[in-house]
C-alpha cells in the first residue's frame, strides 16, 4: 500500500459528498448536465458583491508596495481591526485585532484552535448531525471526537445529553451556527444555558472547557432571525470562521479565529494560536485575500436569494410529502429519508438524475441533505423529477 492505512480509513469514511460529485459527471455525459440536479456541495453559485469586486481593481491599479510580503503571522494589523470592530457588536467587552488571527478559511482556523488547546487523548464533543471533516481535524491533533445527538425533533441543543457527555477528558465543544447539515440556528437562550452549565462543570473538574463556535454561516439567517454572539453566551469560547459563504468568496481561503476578550488567559491562547498558524504550515492567510475583506466586514450578498431558493424547495417538498425543519439559516434542507435506509434513498434519487447526500455521512442516518446554493433554475427544472422520486418513494 502506497499510502498510510489511516488515511486509506479516513478516505473511505468521507467518500460521500466524493462519490456523488463522481456520479454526477457521469450522469451528466450521459443525460447532459441541465438534466442533473446536483445538490451535494455547499459551493455558493452567487457572486460576491460589487464591493469586492471594487476593492480587487482598486488593489490591481494601485498596488501597495510590499502589498505581497510577508506580515506577522497573525495577519494585517489593520485587518484583525476591522474583523474586530464588527465583532464588538456582539460583545459584551471590546474585541481587540489582538484577540484575531486571520487563517486560510474556518477550516485552517479550526485546525489552529484545536492543536493550541489540544493534549494527546482528550476529547472534542462534537454535536450530531455534524459537519464531517470535525471528525478528521480532531484526529489531526491528537484528540478524540465524542458524538452527542442534538433534540431528534428540532435540532436543537440537548444540554444534558451534552452535560452527560462531559467527562475528565473533556477539553472542547464544537457547535456550528448555523448549522452544517441542518440549517438550524441555535438561539441566544440556548446558548447561555450551555455557558451556564460549562462554568458549572469547570468548577466541578477543575479544568477548561471551551467552546468552538464555527459560524461561517451567521450572516446567513432568515425570517428576522439572528445568529447570536457566542462571547455574550460563554466565557471560554472561540470564534472561527471564514469569508467563504458571506461573500461566496471559498475558493480564496480566508477567514479567521478569535478569542473572547473575557477568555481566561486569553494572552496566552493567541501567543499558542499564532504560533500554531505558522508551524502547522498555514505561516499567515493568503496576504492579497487580507487587503481585499479589510473594508468588506460589513458586506454580504444577498440572503434574500438565498431565502427564495430555501423557500421553493421547502414548500414544494414539503407539499409532496417529505418531511423536514425548516431551517433558519446557511442553505441546506435535512429531510428525513422516505425510506429507512438513507443510502438506498440517496440511490433511488439518483435514478430521477437527483444528487443528494446521506445523512449517515453527518453521524445522522436516516436523514438526507440538500444543499441549496445553487441557481434557483435547476432547482425549479427539478421539481419534476422530485414528484417522480416522493411517488417511488411511496409519498
Amino acid at each position: 500500500m502506497t499510502i498510510s492505512a489511516k488515511v486509506q480509513t479516513c478516505i473511505e469514511r468521507s467518500s460521500w459528498i466524493r462519490k456523488m460529485f463522481e456520479e454526477g459527471a457521469r450522469l451528466s455525459r450521459i443525460h447532459g448536465a441541465e438534466n442533473v440536479f446536483d445538490f451535494t456541495i455547499g459551493n455558493p453559485s452567487v457572486e460576491p458583491p460589487k464591493a469586492f469586486h471594487k476593492e480587487m481593481l482598486e488593489l490591481a491599479n494601485t498596488p501597495l508596495p510590499g502589498m505581497h510580503r510577508y506580515m506577522n503571522n497573525a495577519g494585517y494589523e489593520e485587518t484583525r481591526a476591522a474583523v474586530a470592530e464588527v465583532l464588538s457588536d456582539k460583545s459584551p467587552q471590546p474585541v481587540e485585532g489582538r484577540h484575531v488571527i486571520m487563517t486560510c478559511g474556518a477550516g485552517g482556523a479550526l485546525n489552529v484552535v484545536l492543536k493550541t488547546i489540544l493534549n494527546p487523548g482528550e476529547e472534542v464533543i462534537i454535536l450530531t448531525p455534524y459537519f464531517v471533516e470535525y471528525k478528521f481535524y480532531i484526529d489531526n491533533h491528537g484528540g478524540v471526537a465524542r458524538e452527542v445527538w442534538t433534540d431528534r425533533e428540532t435540532f436543537q441543543l440537548d444540554i444534558p445529553a451534552i452535560e452527560a457527555a462531559i467527562g475528565e477528558k473533556t477539553r472542547a465543544i464544537i457547535v456550528n451556527n448555523p448549522n452544517n447539515p441542518t440549517g438550524v440556528i441555535y438561539p441566544k437562550e440556548s446558548l447561555e444555558a450551555l455557558g451556564q452549565m460549562l462554568a458549572r462543570k469547570e468548577q466541578e473538574l477543575g479544568r477548561t472547557l471551551y467552546v468552538i463556535s464555527d459560524e461561517p454561516y451567521a450572516r446567513i439567517a432568515y425570517d428576522g432571525q439572528e445568529v447570536p454572539g457566542i462571547f455574550g453566551c460563554i466565557k471560554n469560547s472561540v470564534i472561527v470562521t471564514s469569508h467563504s459563504k458571506d461573500l461566496a468568496l471559498p475558493g480564496e481561503r480566508i477567514g479567521y479565529l478569535a478569542a473572547n476578550p473575557q477568555m481566561e488567559d486569553v494572552a496566552l491562547f493567541m501567543e499558542g494560536a499564532v504560533f500554531c498558524n505558522r508551524v502547522l504550515g498555514f505561516v499567515n492567510a493568503p496576504a492579497l485575500a487580507q487587503r481585499l475583506v479589510t473594508r468588506l466586514q460589513r458586506e454580504s450578498v444577498d440572503i434574500d436569494e438565498y431565502r427564495q431558493k430555501r423557500d421553493l424547495l421547502y414548500d414544494n417538498l414539503t407539499a409532496m410529502g417529505f418531511e423536514m425543519v425548516k431551517p433558519g439559516g446557511a442553505f441546506y434542507l435535512f429531510p428525513k429519508s422516505p425510506l429507512a435506509d438513507d443510502i438506498e434513498f440517496v440511490t433511488l434519487a439518483q435514478k430521477h438524475n437527483i444528487l443528494l447526500v446521506p445523512g449517515s455521512g453527518f453521524g445522522a442516518p436516516g436523514y438526507f441533505r440538500i444543499a441549496y446554493c445553487i441557481d434557483a433554475s435547476i432547482i425549479e427544472r427539478s421539481l419534476p423529477a422530485w414528484e417522480k422520486l416522493a411517488k417511488d418513494a411511496g409519498l
